[in-house]
């Protein structure tokens, strides 16, 4: 090929060896993520065989679009400029410059695929708008000058070679072979665009596989492209009327009323047993706790003795699920109480402001609202969904930097966000006025680093030592709370946003969903085990529950301590999966209108394949396509 293109590349000889050194890359780092990932692929060789040809395929739609601006170039350039000396040193540096974004490319989407087990996707794309903290977490987590030192001095050995033995300066191209070789690099994109459709490298039952028969350029840009799904497009629907009515009946609990039947008004008088309680509620959702980090759950590293001893002391819900992947899921799920609508985080959206939420309900029995953040509150458009839903902000920006022991690119050390919290409640305290604070920890997250001297792990210590001084925080921090005066007249919930890795071999590994839910309160609530199934978006209604409140409500999730046997389920979501499980039975609904049914293992995490159940999956999609109404139509704001 090398031949080939030197003798008959002419002018295009760059363009053919940057696209050759591409495809070859491309290839080596999909043999390395099928060796990395060998245990959890289906390996047979027809399974292999459709995961690479289907990966080179895709290699080979998306090299030519990429080097788009290589190409427009060699065209455009006149012949009499193109074999002179400037016109060799600007395109040997246009070929040292692609072949280092080449290589840091595969090196990057190596290590995208080592943290998510997947090509790039909608994290990519987020993570790409919130540039400060992606840099600053690479900088603390890898050699980064190292690593863009040997790919650069790599790239130029590369270059060195091409030059030597591929690049021609044949001109010999004519003013209208030029305007054709233009007219058809400009057509092919817009044929690829209308001919290749993303869910072409999903070629097999397996997720690893399907991740591995991609082209992580393409699924960076499908990402971006499909950021916001609106369920009724691209999910299976029912009629709107069963969708409204089966929903009615799926939300109406045996201590709430129907306000007002007109249709896809959800909202309902819950009426509390007895006499409400107000005290103060600290709720702390902990960066990426998975139950199996706790003892609890069978964890044997002794890396949560604090959790592990609370668990002990307090209502514990052992079989908590949570409905995302990222923060912005959990925080929805918690502060909204509805489940995970396809595309972006309802926090993330326009127009999602004076939304129901705990924070609404409590405003209106008399609370301030904190949310205390220990990272800079822009990233995922936290501070401005909850200053715009009534709740006052504390984050990274609000604390003296005499005040911060240690800090991340991604947020204080959590011992410090605690310390603030703790000064919030005294001040509410010494005026007589009711607080609910909800704590977004940060230290549970990569580079891993915390204070050294608490624990005996010393910093960074991956996640094993990040989750061992989270447990010390929280520890730490309950006991000097029992030393002030609102320590008895406060409520502490302790829950994760989301679980440590959502990898897995299957479409939504609901083992890996599993979190924990600690609602403590030595002088309010009696310490106990509740082991019945529990979705992230039932906490908000179970939380007002134990209080007595009687309140309008407009959650979708339920007051499980009220909630007759039979009725739990769960909410599970990757980035365009929704899974809903009920008993021992997950439904999948999928873009396009597919739809997977499966027997599961909650414990194993062991998957069976299922025949469609008409009813189960009717009740999915009421769920689903129910929620993406009420949020749609507004039914979802605040209660009047």
């Amino acid at each position: 090929m090398r031949q080939l293109a030197k003798k008959h590349g002419g002018r295009f000889s760059s363009a053919l060896a940057l696209g050759a050194l591409w495809l070859a890359v491309d290839t080596i780092l999909r043999v390395i993520l099928l060796l990395k990932s060998y245990g959890g692929m289906l390996t047979t060789p027809w399974e292999l065989i459709k995961a690479l040809g289907v990966g080179g395929f895709f290699d080979l739609i998306v090299i030519p679009q990429a080097l788009l601006p290589v190409l427009i170039y060699l065209i455009i350039v006149p012949n009499r400029f193109f074999a002179g000396r400037t016109n060799k040193v600007i395109v040997t540096m246009l070929v040292w410059l692609s072949t280092a974004l080449i290589l840091l490319g595969t090196v990057t989407e190596f290590y995208f695929w080592d943290e998510f087990q997947s090509r790039f996707n909608f994290i990519a794309v987020d993570y790409l708008i919130y540039t400060q903290e992606v840099w600053g977490m690479i900088r603390e987590s890898y050699p980064l000058a190292s690593i863009l030192s040997a790919l650069a001095v790599l790239a130029g050995g590369i270059t060195f070679y091409i030059q030597r033995k591929w690049l021609s300066w044949d001109t010999a191209l004519s003013l209208k072979q030029r305007a054709g070789a233009l007219a058809a690099v400009l057509l092919f994109p817009a044929l690829v665009f209308y001919t290749v459709n993303g869910n072409m490298k999903n070629v097999s039952g397996n997720v690893n596989n399907n991740e591995l028969a991609g082209n992580g350029l393409y699924e960076f840009f499908s990402a971006f492209r499909n950021n916001e799904l609106d369920y009724g497009r691209f999910y299976r629907k029912i009629p709107e009327a069963g969708a409204e009515q089966m929903l009615r009946g799926l939300l109406k609990e045996t201590n709430s009323e129907y306000k007002d039947p007109q249709p896809w008004d959800m909202t309902r008088h819950v009426k509390g047993d007895g006499e409400e309680k107000h005290p103060n509620i600290v709720f702390i959702t902990v960066e990426s706790l998975s139950a199996d980090y706790m003892a609890a759950y069978g964890n044997t590293q002794g890396l949560t003795p604090n959790l592990d001893k609370l668990a002990q002391e307090s209502l514990f819900f052992s079989q908590v699920y949570a409905t995302g992947t990222r923060t912005v899921r959990g925080l929805e799920a918690v502060s909204l109480g509805i489940p995970p609508t396809p595309g972006q985080s309802i926090l993330r959206r326009p127009d999602n402001n004076e939304l129901f939420t705990l924070g609404s309900v409590l405003r209106g029995k008399d609370y301030t609202n904190w949310f205390v953040y220990g990272g800079y509150g822009y990233f995922d458009n936290m501070n401005d969904f909850y200053a715009n839903n009534g709740y006052k902000i504390l984050d990274r920006t609000s604390i003296p930097k005499e005040k911060i022991v240690l800090e991340t690119v991604w947020g204080v050390a959590d011992e410090v966000i605690y310390g603030e919290a703790m000064d919030l409640l005294d001040a509410a305290s010494a005026k007589g006025e009711k607080t609910f604070e909800l704590i977004m920890t940060t230290s549970n997250h990569r580079p891993y680093m915390y204070p050294d001297g608490h624990i005996d792990i010393p910093s960074p210590g991956g996640h094993e030592g990040a989750v061992k001084y989270t447990d010390w925080a929280i520890g730490n921090f309950l006991e000097q709370a029992k030393t002030h005066p609102w320590f008895n007249n406060t409520i502490f919930v302790i829950t994760a946003d989301h679980q440590a890795s959502s990898a897995g071999k299957t479409e939504v590994p609901i083992k890996k969903y599993r979190i924990p839910l600690l609602i403590y309160a030595p002088a309010l609530i009696a310490p106990g085990r509740v082991d019945r199934l529990m979705s992230q978006i039932d906490i908000p209604p179970t939380l007002l529950g134990l209080l007595n409140f009687s309140y309008d409500s407009r959650f979708m999730g339920y007051d499980l301590l009220h909630l007759p046997a039979g009725q739990e389920r769960i909410f599970i979501s990757t980035y365009q999966n929704l899974g809903y499980a009920k008993g021992d039975r997950l439904v999948v609904l999928k873009p396009k209108g597919q739809v997977s049914l499966y027997q599961i293992n909650y414990d194993t995490g062991e998957y069976k394949s299922l025949p469609e159940d008409p009813d189960l999956i009717k009740e999915a999609i009421a769920w689903y396509q129910g929620a993406s109404m009420l949020y749609k139509t507004g039914q979802y704001h605040a209660v009047s």
